[in-house]
């Protein structure tokens, strides 16, 4: 069975998509071929240039003209977040399967729009949270699962980056509302909800405050400043289903964060220590044995921790944001094979984003949100 791909966006995520989608079947063997079938960017050049250079059978400027061509089986989208739902929707509505990058939509209403169209096409549906495909992630939940480190009682995370710290840069989308949605938490808070809930599980009430640093900036045209309308900054105290407490914090504005997605599981026997910047290491401590002797471990990622096998057969040599995308791949395609639900479905992304709005709802009315 060949799968057709059509790709809409050829920004950061729309390459990471092409590579993924090219290599997935190089790395794992074992899913059905992929055919680049059709490409859509804007303007024309530049669409034709990028179909040419990730190698797709044919070019469009028209993402409808995609959607509706029966070459295209899987709808990549890749665009703003404005963007994601009329385009979710056609391509559902066209018998389509859906990758959309996160988030899944700028509201929750119009991500249960696009959860509930899917659900009843019964199309295959993915949400591009690719940080927990990790090997790292995946064997820090079997931990935990195992009770490694007891039973988990607190999550400490936080998640930062530089891309809004300086004051002077222009204003763009990502401060709009109506074509961003939420600011930090909305692109990067997400990231860290969505590993809370691999670890943890589901989140069932929080009390959190948001803040805008710079809250103008320049127009790119110099005509003047525009009002920032979303968070550059993100905290919130959490508690989830299972009893345990947690913390989140992310900011878009922290000079020198250039991926600074960390976080904890603290448990009654022991905690687990996870940063992205060192994407290939997990750090376990466990009370066991002389208190004199005990600390923290390195556990570095290799093939006992799979997929990272099917990439490497060498422990130490390292995966890469890449590499986590094409995983993410592999998973959609195996599951659209078997016609089973790949991982995190519209449904999931949903419950993840839901706890980012919370986060916003709390800060804006200043009470505790239970779901």
């Amino acid at each position: 069975m060949e799968l057709g791909l059509g790709l809409i966006g050829g920004g950061f995520m729309g390459k990471a998509h092409a590579l993924a989608y090219r290599s997935a079947g190089a790395v794992f063997g074992d899913l059905p071929p992929v055919r680049l079938a059709r490409f859509c960017d804007t303007p024309p050049e530049r669409a034709r240039t990028l179909s040419a250079q990730f190698g797709f059978d044919a070019v469009t400027d028209d993402w409808t003209a995609l959607v509706a061509d029966p070459a295209v089986d899987i709808v990549s989208i890749t665009t703003p977040n404005a963007s994601h739902r009329e385009m979710a929707l056609a391509a559902i509505k066209a018998g389509k399967h859906v990758h959309c990058e996160k988030p899944l939509a700028l509201t929750l209403d119009d991500a249960h729009e696009m959860e509930a169209a899917a659900r009843e096409a019964g199309v295959r549906t993915l949400v591009g949270y690719n940080y927990i495909h990790n090997p790292m992630v995946r064997h820090a939940r079997k931990l935990v699962a195992d009770g490694t480190i007891g039973r988990p009682v607190h999550f400490r995370g936080w998640v930062d980056e530089d891309y809004q710290a300086d004051p002077d840069l222009p204003w763009t989308w990502r401060s709009s509302r109506a074509d961003a949605g939420l600011g930090a938490l909305g692109d990067l808070g997400c990231h860290l909800v969505s590993i809370s809930h691999v670890l943890m599980g589901a989140i069932e009430s929080l009390v959190a405050d948001t803040q805008i640093i710079h809250e103008t900036r320049p127009l790119p045209d110099g005509t003047g400043r525009a009002p920032v309308e979303n968070e550059d900054t993100a905290s919130a105290i959490l508690r989830f289903a299972n009893g345990a407490q947690g913390t989140l914090c992310t900011s878009r504005s922290a000079w020198g964060r250039k991926n600074k997605l960390d976080w904890e599981v603290h448990g009654t026997r022991g905690m687990i220590a996870f940063s992205q910047e060192r994407l290939n290491e997990l750090q376990l401590y466990v009370d066991d044995g002389p208190r004199g002797e005990q600390g923290f471990r390195t556990i570095l990622a290799g093939p006992e921790h799979p997929p990272y096998g099917a990439f490497c057969p060498a422990p130490g040599h390292q995966l890469g944001f890449g590499d986590l995308k094409t995983i993410e791949v592999a998973s959609f395609l195996r599951a659209i094979a078997a016609g089973e639900d790949a991982f995190p479905t519209f449904t999931d992304a949903r419950a993840f984003e839901r706890a980012i709005h919370a986060i916003d709802v709390s800060a804006r009315e200043g009470r505790r949100v239970t779901f």
